[in-house]
């Protein structure tokens, strides 16, 4: 399986449930993620992008799955999140309709290569449409 190293790098966000959404964390291009709940708004996005958040945490990388997957397929983000958390390395998931992102701190970005690496994926840096 090939995971694709997005650029940039992202913040996760949360915002009171009854806020509204900013439009300005929504890049020309890149990634973002809104989820809302009950009890909160979570949004990923390029650090820098929006308004204050109530909790941020920065300096995350993104990895995707190579996709699009089918829905069929089972284990996807565990034959990622084993490996990572057998190298001790917490981790944010993002899925959509098309494939799968993985979060991680970017200073662990390397201990995550070498790990996904012995697990058997290959990783490539993102072109400028997949990003």
């Amino acid at each position: 399986m090939k995971l694709v190293l997005l650029d940039g790098s992202y913040s996760v966000c949360r915002f009171n449930p009854g806020e509204a959404i900013p439009s300005d964390i929504f890049p020309t291009s890149g990634f973002a993620s809104v989820t809302r709940t009950p009890g909160e708004i979570s949004i990923v996005r390029e650090t820098g992008l929006g308004p204050a958040a109530a909790k941020e945490e920065t300096g995350w990388k993104i990895l995707m799955v190579e996709g699009p997957l089918d829905f069929g397929l089972v284990g996807v983000v565990s034959s990622i999140s084993v490996p990572l958390s057998e190298a001790g390395i917490s981790i944010f998931v993002v899925s959509t309709f098309d494939t799968d992102y993985v979060l991680l701190k970017e200073s662990r970005l390397g201990d995550a290569f070498v790990a996904l690496a012995s697990a058997g994926f290959v990783m490539n840096k993102a072109s400028p449409q997949a990003s």
